[in-house]
């Protein structure tokens, strides 16, 4: 059986934390793609206001199987 994947990039936030924000990306792509095989972190950023961390944003590639 041939299986071909595609990789789709895509940001996400939480003011919770970086595992938070993995997790809204993935709940959110989850309701679009099929076939997801894993989430590849390519870069954590925060935002900051007043001196403090406001959010948590992840960039991060969703790598899913097409269908035959």
């Amino acid at each position: 059986m041939e299986r071909v994947a595609r990789v789709s990039e895509i940001i996400a936030a939480s003011p919770v934390s970086f595992d938070d924000a993995i997790k809204v990306g993935f709940e959110r792509a989850s309701r679009t793609l099929r076939g997801i095989t894993g989430l590849r972190v390519l870069e954590q950023r925060v935002s900051v206001e007043d001196g403090e961390i406001k959010e948590y944003r992840i960039r991060c590639e969703v790598i899913f199987v097409l269908e035959p």
